[in-house]
């Protein structure tokens, strides 16, 4: 169990809960097992990865690696058939896996550098070089209120809007993100008992959110020496909260709790620098 969860990017806690459970699940498809199209609730699993890895490597914008096949895929799976020249369905099927094969095969291996890493690095360079005008997302699964309040002030004085969103579920914190249009999210987790912070950003073995990462890498430098603990250091993990947001995104764990409370406009201040940072310098030149 830890080594499949170490392998999944999840919590290597050798507990099979929700998480570890769905990851299960999805691991079970392989590409061509069944139809892939879009619907309500979306489909996930390791075929759906396939399908994008496929798809972006040739050029087609199937937004990132995440295993959910959302609107981008769908959009991305018609450009392929539309220029295959198979019927435009949105569906992956027999026909559809048959055009993909010969053109994968005529290519060789695909490209490493699928267009969502492209897109999302332009985005971010041709951004503005600052927090001012963008909404930042600072998520909390509840009992952090003053936490995640001290943070949307401090990031509120650079210019950005801030808004919190309290709930027990990721995904459904990953849910008022995206319907929200945020630029970026911060999502916080408090362990009550373990001394040390690490920040945690989108990644799979095949597939990262560079920006994401970026981040991380400004949160870690500046967290947990504001709170004083020992530094747990960056890591790509597939949580919820990280995988179903549509834009960087990353969850700092704080602990111990007594730190926390006694240490928050520190930390919020760290934070808010670590951010402004970011913006400066999002993604890697």
């Amino acid at each position: 169990m830890r080594a499949f969860q170490e392998r999944r990017r999840l919590r290597v806690d050798g507990i099979c809960g929700p998480e570890t459970w769905n990851a299960l699940v999805e691991a079970g498809f392989a590409l061509g097992d069944r139809l892939l199209y879009l619907r309500r609730p979306m489909l996930r699993g390791d075929d759906v990865a396939a399908l994008q890895r496929l798809l972006g490597g040739m050029g087609f914008d199937a937004g990132r690696i995440d295993g959910i096949l959302g609107p981008h895929t769908e959009t991305a799976l018609r450009e392929f058939q539309r220029n295959a020249g198979l019927t435009v369905d949105g569906v992956c099927g027999p026909a559809t896996l048959q055009g993909l094969g010969r053109l994968t095969g005529r290519r060789g291996r695909t490209e490493d550098t699928v267009v969502a890493t492209v897109r999302e690095q332009d985005t971010l360079r041709h951004g503005p070089r600052t927090l001012a005008g963008r909404l930042v997302v600072v998520a909390e699964p509840g009992g952090l209120h003053a936490l995640a309040s001290a943070v949307s002030r401090a990031i509120g004085r650079s210019g950005a809007s801030v808004s919190v969103f309290s709930h027990p579920d990721p995904s459904e914190q990953a849910h008022e993100a995206n319907a929200t249009g945020a630029q970026v999210v911060l999502a916080l987790q408090v362990e009550p008992e373990r001394e040390g912070c690490f920040t945690a950003y989108y990644g799979r073995p095949d597939y990262e959110s560079a920006a994401g990462r970026r981040l991380a890498e400004h949160l870690q430098a500046e967290a947990p020496l504001a709170l004083g603990v020992p530094s747990g250091g960056v890591l790509a993990l597939a949580l919820p909260v990280l995988r179903e947001t549509r834009m960087p995104a990353v969850l700092c764990e704080l602990g111990p709790a007594s730190r926390v409370v006694e240490r928050t406009a520190e930390v919020a201040e760290a934070m808010a620098t670590a951010l402004s940072r970011w913006a400066a310098s999002p993604c890697d030149d």
